[in-house]
C-alpha cells in the first residue's frame, strides 16, 4: 500500500489528467438523478392551510390537536368528500401533515401530484379537522345559541343569590348568641360554595370556547415543487458521482503496490542498479497499444495514461542525457568484463523502457570489436502476466530495463525468475524516466541525435557511443 500523503496537488492532478472521465461520470450521475426523480420521486407539490385555535392553549394541547388533524378519523372524512378515484384515506394519510405554529395556529399541509390537488387536499383536511374537533367538544350547531345564553343567565342568578345572602346576614341576630353565629357561618359557607361553582363554570366556558376553531382562509396554491425537486436530485447525482470518482482514484492510489524507488526495484529483481536514464516525452509513455472500440474509448477518456505518475521534469541538454547512458555502460563493463552479447529484457507495454533500451542498444554498437569490446544488446519484450524469456544462446547475461512506478514487486520477481529459468544471469537493472525536452535551438550547431533502435526479438544495433 502506498503511504504517500494525499495532498491538494494530488487532487489537482486527478482533475487535470482525468477531467474527461470525471466529466463523463458527472453527466452519468446527473442522468441517474433525473431518472430517480422521474421514477422514485415524481414532482410533488405541497399546500398548507392555517387553523386558528382561540383561547389559551398549552404546548402539549397544541401537539394533541396536530395529531388529531392527521388522524384517520379526519383524513378518511376528507377522502370521502374529495372522491378521488383510486385514492383511499390510508393513501392520503401519507400525503397529509400538521404541525403547531406560533400564535395557537395549526398548519395543515397536503402534498399531491399537481398544485390544484394539493390545494384542495389541504383545504378539505383543515375543514374536516375543525368539524371533527367541534363535534368532540360538543359544540354542535343546534345547541350553539342555547349554550351561549345559559351561562350568562346562571351568572345573573348567582349575583342575586349573593345579594340575598348579604341581606340575610345583616338581618340575623346581631348579638353573640349561638344561633346568630351559626346562621352567619352557614351563610358564609353558602357564599363560598357559590363562588367555587362560578369559578368552575368559567373554566368550563373557557374549555368550550377552545372548540371554536376557525380556518384562516383557503390554502395558497403552490408555485414550486416540494423537496426533493428534480433539480436537486440531478445536482445531487452529479455531485455524488463526481465525488465517488475522485475518492475511487484516491483509494486506488493508496492501495497501489507498484514500486517507485530505484533501490526497491533492484531488490525485487535481486540485481545491481546500474543507474537511471532519461527518455524525452511530454507525458509518461504508458499508453495502451490495444486496438478496437475499447482501446479507442480508453484513449478518448485518457485512461491509457496513468494519472498518478509525477509530471516529467525538464531535461538537460543532449550531452547531459548521453552522459547518463555512458555512465550506465561504464558500470555495465564492470559487471561484464568479457565482451559479448547481452539480452535487454523490457516488460511488455512499458514504452518508456523500450525507448531507453533502444537508446542503450544504439550506444552499445553492433560489433564488439568496433565498439571497443563493449557488449551488444538484443532487445526483447517479455509479458508480465506470464513472463517468458528466450533461452540463452550467445548472450552472456540479461540487462533488465524498466520504468519506475509501473510494476509491483511480484511482477518484477517473476521477470527475474524467468531470466534465471532461461539460463540468463541478471547483470544489472536500468531505470528509465520520462523528461520534458527543452525548446528546439534556433541558432548554432544542431545537437547530435541518436536514432533509438527497438526490436522484439531481433538484434538492435546503432552507432557507437
Amino acid at each position: 500500500m502506498s503511504e504517500e500523503t494525499i495532498r491538494l496537488v494530488t487532487i489537482g492532478r486527478i482533475l487535470r489528467r482525468r477531467w474527461r472521465l470525471l466529466a463523463l461520470l458527472t453527466v452519468v450521475g446527473a442522468l441517474v438523478g433525473y431518472g430517480t426523480s422521474a421514477v422514485l420521486f415524481p414532482p410533488r407539490y405541497t399546500a398548507s392551510a392555517s387553523v386558528l385555535l382561540p383561547g389559551q392553549w398549552e404546548e402539549r394541547e397544541l401537539l394533541t390537536q396536530a395529531e388529531i388533524a392527521t388522524s384517520s378519523a379526519v383524513v378518511d372524512r376528507a377522502a370521502a368528500t374529495l372522491r378521488w378515484s383510486g385514492t383511499s384515506g390510508g393513501e392520503l394519510r401519507d400525503q397529509v401533515s400538521a404541525k403547531a405554529a406560533d400564535g395557537n395556529i395549526i398548519k395543515v399541509a397536503g402534498t399531491a401530484e399537481t398544485p390544484e390537488r394539493a390545494q384542495r387536499l389541504a383545504d378539505r383536511v383543515a375543514q374536516q379537522f375543525v368539524s371533527f374537533a367541534s363535534r368532540v367538544a360538543g359544540d354542535d350547531a343546534d345547541s350553539e345559541s342555547e349554550e351561549a345564553t345559559e351561562p350568562e343567565a346562571l351568572r345573573k342568578k348567582v349575583v342575586q343569590t349573593n345579594r340575598r345572602i348579604s341581606a340575610l346576614a345583616s338581618a340575623a341576630d346581631p348579638g353573640q348568641t349561638v344561633e346568630g353565629v351559626q346562621a352567619r357561618t352557614e351563610l358564609e359557607k353558602l357564599r363560598t360554595a357559590l363562588q367555587q361553582a362560578m369559578k368552575k363554570l368559567d373554566e368550563a366556558e373557557t374549555a368550550t370556547g377552545k372548540a371554536g376553531m376557525v380556518v384562516m382562509g383557503p390554502a395558497d396554491k403552490p408555485t414550486g415543487e416540494a423537496p426533493p425537486t428534480r433539480t436537486q436530485l440531478v445536482a445531487a447525482g452529479a455531485v455524488l458521482f463526481f465525488l465517488l470518482a475522485v475518492v475511487g482514484h484516491l483509494a486506488a492510489a493508496r492501495t497501489d503496490r507498484r514500486l517507485r524507488k530505484e533501490p526497491e526495484i533492484a531488490t525485487a529483481l535481486r540485481s545491481t542498479l546500474l543507474g537511471t536514464v532519461d527518455v524525452p516525452g511530454e507525458r509518461p509513455a504508458h499508453r495502451s497499444r490495444g486496438r478496437g472500440a475499447g482501446a479507442w474509448l480508453r484513449r478518448v477518456l485518457g485512461l491509457d495514461v496513468r494519472w498518478n505518475m509525477p509530471a516529467p521534469l525538464l531535461s538537460g541538454d543532449e550531452a547531459a542525457g548521453r552522459i547518463r547512458y555512458r555512465r550506465v555502460w561504464a558500470r555495465l563493463r564492470d559487471q561484464v568484463p568479457s565482451p559479448g552479447r547481452l539480452l535487454a529484457v523490457v516488460p511488455e507495454g512499458d514504452e518508456t523502457a523500450l525507448l531507453a533500451a533502444g537508446q542503450l542498444a544504439a550506444e552499445a554498437g553492433g560489433d564488439p570489436s568496433a565498439s571497443g569490446g563493449d557488449p551488444v544488446l538484443r532487445v526483447v519484450e517479455v509479458p508480465v502476466a506470464r513472463p517468458l524469456v528466450p533461452d540463452r544462446g550467445a548472450e552472456s547475461g540479461a540487462l533488465i530495463v524498466l520504468s519506475a512506478g509501473s510494476w509491483t514487486a511480484g511482477e518484477l520477481t517473476g521477470i527475474a525468475e524467468a531470466c534465471a529459468d532461461a539460463g540468463h544471469e541478471v547483470v544489472g537493472t536500468v531505470v528509465a524516466g520520462t523528461v520534458r525536452a527543452r525548446p528546439a535551438r534556433t541558432a548554432g550547431r544542431p545537437p547530435r541525435t541518436a536514432a533509438p533502435a527497438a526490436a522484439g526479438g531481433d538484434d538492435a544495433t546503432g552507432g557507437t557511443a
